[in-house]
């Protein structure tokens, strides 16, 4: 074989090789230092019909999600979603996905698809005493975009009354509020803009939420890729009261109507989805937040 010839079969190799670890997933170099109460984190053999049943899945296998779905029917596994801060080699990120058949029971105006943590009951949740801390990282997915002119909830924790969210993590256009549409937005209780941060199209955004039901405060930290969590901001004055339950996907709510729950418009053929990882909530008794 010539010289030239070798030399092109050469550059070929290199050049793939760099390809494939260009592809290659990351490992999360964030260390969980704190006592782990709901372990969210998917398991990287884990397959989309893991989520249906109680036996397998971390979640509850029939809330919150449309009557004629599956949660095998929702979750997907982008294979090229590298991992998150705190995901290791043992973990992969998981996409929720919302459609047309997104509906939870009557509520038509709404398409939802919400992870509830299996043991994370309504009134008695170890998750909702003491000092929680929420872990959740976030990257978006261009094949399922979501459409920013909506308003999205994205992570929550739903009072035991379903009269009101502690918090509300969102996206979107917030109905009744001005802002920019492009950013995650921390509310309280009654709706009040916290914080706020650009959604970042390419990278891993990482967040944590510390709830003290003792002091009623709430806490944000922040931080991209694999870069450690910082503190946001100093912990904010919140009414935590009313146990409940953390809910993490995509709740998208309809424009052109003050009835959002029943009516409204909602898009055809709807296709979109938000990829997470690092998700678990930990016990923060004594200042402790894994960063």
């Amino acid at each position: 074989m010539h010289a030239s010839a070798l030399l092109g079969l050469a550059l070929a190799s290199v050049t793939a090789t760099a390809r494939n670890c260009a592809r290659a997933p990351s490992v999360g170099t964030g260390v969980v230092k704190c006592p782990i109460v709901f372990d969210g984190r998917v398991a990287a053999a884990a397959a989309a019909t893991d989520f249906d049943s109680y036996g397998t899945s971390k979640f509850n296998a029939e809330y919150v999600k449309g009557k004629e779905l599956k949660w095998s029917d929702i979750i997907k596994f982008p294979a090229d979603a590298g991992s998150a801060r705190f995901d290791t080699e043992a973990h992969k990120a998981f996409e929720v996905t919302i459609s047309d058949k997104s509906i939870f029971q009557t509520q038509n105006g709404f398409r939802r698809a919400g992870l509830q943590f299996q043991g994370d009951t309504n009134t008695a949740s170890p998750a909702s005493s003491g000092v929680k801390t929420l872990h959740f990282s976030l990257k978006w997915d261009a094949q399922r975009a979501l459409n920013l002119s909506h308003e999205y909830l994205n992570v929550w924790h739903e009072a035991a009354d379903y009269s009101s969210n502690q918090f509300n993590f969102q996206a979107g256009q917030i109905i009744g509020q001005s802002g920019q549409a492009d950013t995650w937005k921390l509310l309280d209780r009654r709706n009040k803009l916290l914080w706020s941060t650009p959604i970042d199209k390419k990278a891993w955004q990482n967040f944590a939420i510390t709830l003290d039901y003792s002091k009623n405060t709430l806490q944000v930290y922040y931080s991209i890729n694999d870069e450690p969590l910082k503190s946001a901001a100093s912990a904010f004055a919140n009414d935590n009261s009313g146990n409940g339950q953390f809910q993490i996907g995509i709740l998208k709510k309809p424009t052109g109507t003050s009835d959002v729950v029943n009516s409204g418009f909602q898009s055809k053929n709807l296709n979109e989805g938000l990829i997470y990882g690092s998700l678990f909530v930990e016990d923060s008794a004594g200042g402790c937040v894994s960063l």
